[in-house]
């Protein structure tokens, strides 16, 4: 069966504007037009934000009870005066019956680590800063609460904007925001829309117009409706930051300011960060009062532990025999869905194209495909019509950036960045099983971002890097980041290491000695990922290392594999 290229394909291929410079600026800075509203607190309608109602199983809780919870739960608390104990069950947040029942639908038994203690906070009206890693239950965390918010508010009048915003950084991560807002709130017929660049303003507008209480939207389009008299934040007073880190990433400082000015100052502010640089300390500083911030994990830089990270070091001319092989072996899996990194959009074209045409069911994403491509791409990955999915770090960072960049002439260290920590593909695409890093990417944070593709929620992935030379300056802290995450390290890293100077060297080889009789570490290594592989498939084919296996340098192996018809 022969792959339909859709209408939009042609048309990009032809459009003038396909890869030409960025449009001319609308205005000098984006919400320029927006002036900071100054608040007189004595003359704005009170409003209600503490709900929380402690549950006597919680309550009975004694002070090492709730210690131990939070130790067990990986929660460290921060500015703690006031913070309530945190709730074990979903009966214990006294939700409302509808949202309870979507919740047993779902099938949750029980809150994330992030929920345990999110929920009470944000249901006692207090400020918060939530930090934890993707795929950990944030989006619950804020939207149930906002829930119960927004029902024991005034209802929407004519003309009136949204009671609760979000503001994501991407296209995607709003959409599925929205999704979830959808499935929870419906029932108390509660209305959601979600804002973003790259649509049909129409549509959005008439969203708006009719009255929502939910927005769920990016900076830059919600800053052209602003200012555009398109809605309005008198009626906010549940703000959520989601990702914050992200969107500073991708540059959107100075519309968040814009937006934020907007909003009454008493409000509630929940923030959500998977990393606490300074940058988002200061945001938090500005936006927030009182808060408390709720840390689960590490707050150092950490892979998802439910990852089992490989890495091969090898030579660039190396990579794509070592693919085959890897390729052949996850294909061969019943759950085999495959992201691989490249480092440049040409690269990514060309490996694709090598890849089909030998049968391989592969697509493409990078930052010079249309909006309309983009989405038809994901929707064929999603489905897993297409189940490897080749990519820049389009797909590891946010897409909306390009649309704003295209908005609003944006453009960072001389390119359109596409900036921020998850991707089109960061809450969208749950059953990601393999990723792969065919080029390292420029840094430890990248690699954590990239791998964290997999293993969603609490599923578990694996990862796999290619490393040559050329990558040295990364690998000390690769091997931190291994580290961390209790893996195996391979010896020929720590080689590289050691040729490069600096100290460590001896105490790192010496952790590979054992009564192994061959002693080599380079086997031991890669008995010992074989070993892991094998607790990750838990059961399942038993598959030896993707580096040893005698096969043709062909990428025409997909063909054999079924998939010569997928062109």
């Amino acid at each position: 069966m022969s792959l339909s290229k859709p209408p939009f394909f042609l048309f990009v291929c032809n459009s003038l504007r396909f890869g030409s410079p960025l449009p001319p600026k609308k205005f000098g800075n984006p919400g320029e037009r927006l002036r900071k509203k100054k608040w007189d607190l004595s003359e704005l309608p009170k409003f209600e934000k503490n709900f929380y109602s402690e549950h006597p199983e919680v309550a009975r809780l004694t002070p090492y009870e709730v210690d131990e919870l939070r130790r067990k739960k990986e929660i460290t608390i921060r500015g703690s005066d006031g913070c309530p104990k945190p709730v074990f069950a979903f009966h214990q947040c006294n939700f409302p019956q509808y949202v309870m029942d979507v919740l047993m639908d779902q099938h949750f038994t029980e809150p994330t680590p992030i929920q345990c203690q999110g929920f009470p906070l944000a249901l006692s009206g207090r400020d918060m800063v939530g930090i934890a890693q993707t795929g950990s239950g944030k989006t619950l965390a804020y939207l149930l609460p906002a829930i119960v918010h927004i029902n024991h508010q005034p209802y929407l009048e004519r003309g009136d904007g949204p009671i609760c915003l979000v503001l994501a950084p991407t296209r995607e991560l709003a959409q599925q925001v929205q999704q979830v807002a959808d499935d929870y709130g419906k029932c108390s017929r509660l209305k959601s829309t979600c804002i973003y660049g790259g649509a049909p303003k129409g549509p959005q507008i008439r969203d708006l117009e009719r009255g929502v209480e939910i927005c769920i939207a990016t900076p830059g389009r919600l800053i052209d409706f602003l200012e555009a008299g398109k809605t309005n934040l008198r009626r906010c007073t549940y703000l959520v930051l989601d990702e914050a880190d992200r969107m500073l990433d991708m540059g959107f400082e100075p519309q968040i300011r814009k937006i934020v000015d907007q909003i009454r100052p008493d409000r509630q502010t929940l923030m959500w960060s998977a990393t606490w640089p300074k940058e988002v300390r200061q945001l938090a500083e500005d936006f927030l009062h009182d808060y408390v911030q709720i840390n689960v994990g590490n707050l150092e830089l950490s892979a998802n532990h439910n990852i089992l990270q490989i890495v091969d070091v090898c030579m660039e001319s190396e990579k794509d025999h070592k693919l085959i092989q890897l390729m052949e072996e996850i294909m061969a899996e019943k759950e085999n869905k495959t992201i691989i990194f490249v480092e440049t959009k040409r690269r990514c074209d060309d490996l694709t194209r090598r890849m089909r045409r030998d049968g391989w069911p592969a697509m493409c994403i990078h930052g010079d495909k249309s909006q309309p491509e983009r989405d038809w791409v994901l929707n064929e990955f999603r489905s897993g019509k297409a189940p490897i999915l080749i990519a820049t770090d389009v797909a590891s960072r946010g897409l909306e950036t390009l649309i704003s960049a295209a908005d609003h002439s944006v453009q960072v260290w001389g390119h359109i960045y596409i900036g921020g920590q998850s991707s089109s593909l960061d809450d969208d695409v749950e059953d990601v099983k393999f990723v792969i890093n065919y080029d390292y990417p420029n840094s430890s944070e990248d690699y954590v971002h990239r791998i964290g593709r997999t293993a969603r929620s609490t599923n578990k992935g694996t990862a796999y890097t290619f490393f040559t030379p050329g990558n040295l300056k990364q690998a000390r802290e690769l091997i931190k980041v291994l580290e961390e995450a209790n893996q195996a390290i391979n010896p020929k890293l720590m080689q590289l290491v050691d040729h490069r100077g600096g100290g460590g060297g001896g105490g790192g080889r010496s952790r590979y000695r054992s009564n192994n009789s061959s002693n080599n570490p380079n086997l031991m290594y890669q008995e010992e990922c074989e070993r892991r592989l094998r607790g990750v498939k838990d059961g399942r084919r038993d598959s030896s290392s993707f580096r040893d296996r005698d096969r043709s340098d062909s990428f025409a192996n997909g063909a054999s594999k079924g998939y010569g018809k997928y062109s």
